[in-house]
């Protein structure tokens, strides 16, 4: 059986309400690729690039049309990995996300 890796602190940190030593990047892939695009500096982030690529953070940002991220941060991924504007648009056109935002805003 093989061990989890060890979480950087600056990414650690961000699993505040979770023991980070539980985990697994392999395993909870969606949930370390939601929190640090979600609440990660540009440290986290480039870590998560090194370890998981690009094209997973594509995968997961179409597979949850980017439901954690704000407009700004979708339009600074949509430049990065050079996704289409009118999918990301139609992401942030979602009534849904607009309902969100207005109660969080």
């Amino acid at each position: 059986m093989r061990m989890p890796e060890e979480l950087p602190r600056h990414v650690a940190d961000l699993f505040w309400d979770v023991d980070p030593r539980r985990i697994s990047l392999e395993r909870d892939l969606d949930f370390v690729l939601g929190r640090v695009l979600s609440s990660g500096g540009l440290r986290s982030i480039q870590w998560l690039r090194a370890r998981v690529g690009d094209d997973a953070i594509r995968s997961y940002l179409e597979r949850t049309r980017g439901r954690k991220l704000g407009a700004r941060q979708l339009r600074f991924w949509e430049l990065v990995l050079d996704l289409a504007r009118p999918v990301v648009d139609d992401w942030l056109g979602d009534e849904a996300r607009r309902v969100w935002e207005r109660r969080a805003g």
